[in-house]
């Protein structure tokens, strides 16, 4: 049997049991806290007492005033059925947390604590079950400022950060998130691929420091029927410009339900030569902002992705809950993962459209 007790272990369990069958993510982080109905004391805690504005929906921070939440959130999407449980840093950089003039050591330790209460909740399991074992994944999410789009619509060049600061605001989190014990690193949500393009940079730089290599998810998002992200690349093309990395996995996550991502998701199963993931939200949002895709509706929509042999990981995004991904896991259980395809060589090169030459 593998030895979860250390990081080369858990990787190479990690990777036998996404040959072995659908791996299950878990399931919306945001939703779980609000169904908390916390309070602006529940997110300052003694760490942020004379804090001078609203911290109230910051859920990255409860992992320094909440930990207790986070660890019950993990182990509630375990006992669920998922796999792989996401680190609570979505937002976690610099960049994204300046919005609350949080000082670059709150950010270093939310990321730090955040990747040790997942640690130590998967952990927990591992010694129960290691036979199924539990993975931890180090969220890293979108920014509130973008590389590759103006932010001024009268300056096309105009930009409010520059590459480098973008990479420093992720090379800082992927170090925390590295030295708190996460199994991979899921870069999420992506709007713009010149950002996450930073995120894997600063990656492979940790990897090239001496480091140990962890697998790199690479999770873009579909805005509209469109079929593109919102920096305007259709999937094709985004896969182009992110497998240079060779990800453990690549897909979709949010903004869609599972109806209008599956063609999306489907185009990334034809191309992507790894591991295809997928993680829709429960339906799209009501005229309240709330999602009403039942738990049954979402697990039989990926059932059908499953036994269509489309994904090989699969999980929930914004509104879906425990319950949610308990009826996916129910749903794919013993459904065969998708076969990776063999693509001929040739040049594959993109901007918003792929561009191949055999």
């Amino acid at each position: 049997m593998t030895d979860l007790t250390t990081r080369a272990g858990r990787i190479a369990a990690l990777k036998a049991a996404a040959k072995a069958r659908v791996l299950i993510l878990d399931g919306s982080w945001g939703v779980m806290f609000q169904k908390k109905k916390l309070s602006e004391a529940d997110y300052r805690a003694k760490r942020f007492a004379d804090y001078n504005g609203q911290m109230k929906g910051n859920n990255d921070v409860l992992c320094l005033t909440r930990p207790d939440l986070v660890a019950e959130l993990h182990d509630a999407y375990f006992s669920a059925g998922a796999d792989i449980s996401e680190t609570n840093t979505f937002s976690g950089t610099t960049i994204a947390q300046a919005d609350y003039r949080l000082s670059e050591q709150d950010v270093w330790d939310i990321n730090l604590e955040g990747a040790k209460i997942g640690r130590s909740v998967a952990d927990r399991w591992n010694a129960r079950t290691p036979d199924r074992p539990k993975f931890i994944a180090g969220s890293i999410g979108p920014l509130n400022v973008m590389l590759s789009m103006s932010s001024d619509v009268n300056d096309p060049g105009a930009r409010k950060v520059t590459f480098d600061q973008v990479y420093d605001a992720y090379r800082q989190q992927v170090s925390a998130l590295y030295e708190g014990g996460v199994d991979l690193f899921l870069i999420e949500t992506i709007t713009d691929t010149l950002n996450c393009k930073a995120a894997i940079k600063a990656i492979l730089d940790l990897r090239d420091e001496g480091h140990e290599e962890l697998p790199i998810w690479i999770s873009g998002t579909i805005t509209d029927r469109s079929g593109r992200t919102l920096s305007g690349q259709t999937a094709e093309a985004f896969w182009n410009s992110v497998k240079h990395c060779k990800p453990f996995a690549v897909g979709f996550n949010c903004a869609l339900g599972a109806d209008l991502m599956r063609p999306h998701i489907a185009e990334m199963a034809r191309i992507a030569d790894t591991l295809v993931a997928a993680y829709p939200n429960a339906g799209l949002p009501n005229a309240m902002g709330e999602y009403d895709e039942d738990p049954h509706q979402t697990g039989h929509a990926l059932h059908q992705w499953a036994s269509d042999g489309l994904v090989n990981i699969l999980g929930g995004c914004c509104g879906t809950t425990p319950d949610h991904i308990c009826h996916v896991a129910e749903a794919v259980a013993g459904v065969t993962p998708r076969a990776i395809p063999e693509r001929p060589k040739a040049m594959r090169l993109a901007g918003l459209e792929p561009f191949e030459l055999a």
